[in-house]
């Protein structure tokens, strides 16, 4: 098979963060917006990423949207997963995130001695893929938990949390052209903190103004979100379509 998934640009980052921050909202929308509660929301984005997984895991080549709704399926499932354990569970955000910390090391780890490398260049077989989303499962729900943690718990607030997590990502895009550190660590190290970064984003635009945030609405902040996602993959369809169209041009 070809390479499964998207080439990792400006685009991507953009796209994964508008993912982050739709998954915030979305899985608040629908837990507390809903009243569904974290338990019931989670078996939902689940079972939602149960068959998106399934379907992209399944086909033969990249399709952008199916890409990226697998993503909004971890993110969702990762905000009303964290929600549970960090609350209904009463685990708290510091011992969610060691332990969602410590599952994401697992999964990278299992799948790097199963098949010599966690590159995300090489994602041409289902038995990585299978690891590659079981990764990104386990890092969303991380990000959200390190989210709420730093924003609820320090002081910083939803704004501050975002300032440092955004920070955060300016030196890892620093590290990655600047210095020789393994880009592999770089990809993954950024792919975990732009979660954290759109849990910030996602209750800066969400929560009530005595909360800290802008009382924009969980529903209308998805829907925008949606709305300029898909936007964005066009737009990225369209320009690796006429790349791709460029090459295959007889000299």
């Amino acid at each position: 098979m070809r390479n499964k998934v998207p080439q990792v640009t400006l685009a991507f980052w953009l796209i994964k963060i508008a993912a982050t921050t739709l998954g915030e909202t979305g899985g608040d929308a629908v837990s507390m917006g809903l009243k569904l509660g974290y338990a019931v929301s989670t078996a939902i984005f689940f079972g939602f990423f149960l068959v998106t997984a399934a379907a992209q895991i399944g086909g033969k080549k990249f399709h952008p949207f199916l890409y990226w709704a697998v993503i909004v399926a971890t993110t969702t499932v990762g905000t009303t997963t964290s929600d549970y354990l960090t609350r209904t569970a009463g685990l708290g955000y510091l011992w969610s995130s060691i332990i969602l910390f410590a599952s994401v090391l697992t999964v990278l780890a299992i799948w790097y001695f199963s098949l010599g490398s966690v590159n995300v260049n090489r994602i041409t077989d289902r038995k990585s893929e299978s690891f590659y989303w079981l990764t990104i499962l386990c890092s969303n729900t991380l990000g959200t938990a390190l989210g709420d943690c730093l924003a609820d718990t320090s002081g910083f607030g939803y704004e501050g949390g975002a300032l440092v997590f955004g920070g955060a990502l300016a030196l890892l895009a620093a590290a990655y052209f600047f210095t020789n550190i393994s880009h592999v660590l770089l990809f993954w190290a950024a792919f975990i903190l732009t979660r954290p970064l759109g849990a910030t984003l996602g209750d800066l635009l969400t929560k009530p103004l005595s909360h800290g945030g802008l009382n924009l609405g969980q529903f209308s902040s998805t829907a925008v979100l949606a709305v300029f996602m898909i936007i964005l993959i066009l737009v990225t369809a369209r320009k690796s379509e006429g790349d791709s169209g460029a090459e295959e041009e007889p000299a």
